[in-house]
C-alpha cells in the first residue's frame, strides 16, 4: 500500500504536535535556565501548552473513528485528565502555576509526547528507530510518576488553597469536585499505568521474541 491521504494527514499531526510539545518544553527550560525561577514559566507557555494540549480531543475522536488502533477509554482517560488541570486548576488559579510542580508536570507531559508523536512519525514510514522504539515503551517508567504525582500535587494545592477561599465564586462546590477528581486518580492511574506495562511486554518482552520465532 502506498502512501495514502490517511498516512499523510497522520504524518502532518503528529509531526506538528511533535514540534508543538518541543516548544513547551523548550520555552519551560530556557525560561528555567535563564530566570532559574519557576515564577517566569507560566508567563512564556501557559496559554501554548493550554492550546496544544487542547488539541488533543483529536485522539479521542482518532480512537472513536479507528483512524488509529487505540483504546477510547484509556485515550479518553488521559485526555480529559490533562484537559481537567489546564481548565479546572490552572486556568482559575494561575497564581498556582508559579510552583515547580507546574513546571515539572510539563516537562512531563513534553517529554513524552514528543517522544510518543516522533515515534508515530516514523511509523508511518515503517521504520523506527531502535533508541526511539525503546524510549516509546521504557520512558513512562521514570515520566509518568513525576507527571502523576504533579497532577496530584497541582490539584491539592488548588484543593486546600484558593478553591476553599471565600474569595472564590465557586467555592461551595468546586472543592469537592476537585477531591472527587482526585479520588479517581487512585483507580485510573492503576489502569493507564497497567495499560502502558502491557504494552511495554508486548512490543519489549516475550511476545515480541515469540512472534520473531514463528517468523
Amino acid at each position: 500500500m502506498g502512501f495514502t491521504a490517511k498516512k499523510a494527514y497522520l504524518v502532518l499531526y503528529n509531526a506538528a504536535s511533535a514540534v508543538a510539545w518541543l516548544t513547551v518544553l523548550g520555552r519551560v527550560a530556557a525560561t528555567l535556565a535563564y530566570k532559574k525561577n519557576t515564577f517566569f514559566v507560566p508567563l512564556v507557555v501557559d496559554h501554548f501548552a493550554r492550546v496544544t494540549q487542547s488539541f488533543a480531543v483529536m485522539e479521542i475522536l482518532h480512537a472513536l473513528t479507528g483512524v488509529v488502533p487505540a483504546p477510547v477509554f484509556t485515550t479518553l482517560m488521559q485526555v480529559a485528565s490533562r484537559l481537567f488541570l489546564m481548565y479546572a486548576v490552572t486556568l482559575p488559579f494561575p497564581h498556582l502555576n508559579a510552583s515547580a510542580w507546574y513546571s515539572s508536570m510539563l516537562c512531563a507531559w513534553a517529554t513524552t509526547e514528543i517522544i510518543r508523536y516522533t515515534y508515530f512519525v516514523f511509523k508511518q514510514f515503517g521504520s523506527v528507530p531502535g533508541a526511539l522504539h525503546w524510549l516509546r515503551y521504557s520512558a513512562f517508567l521514570v515520566l509518568y510518576p513525576i507527571g502523576i504525582s504533579s497532577e496530584v500535587a497541582m490539584t491539592l494545592k488548588a484543593l486546600f488553597g484558593p478553591a476553599s477561599g471565600e474569595g472564590f465564586v465557586y467555592s461551595s462546590w468546586y472543592p469537592y469536585a476537585l477531591g472527587a477528581v482526585l479520588l479517581s486518580y487512585i483507580p485510573g492511574s492503576v489502569v493507564l499505568y497497567g495499560h502502558m506495562l502491557k504494552q511495554r511486554r508486548k512490543y519489549l518482552g516475550g511476545e515480541v521474541k515469540k512472534e520473531k520465532k514463528r517468523q
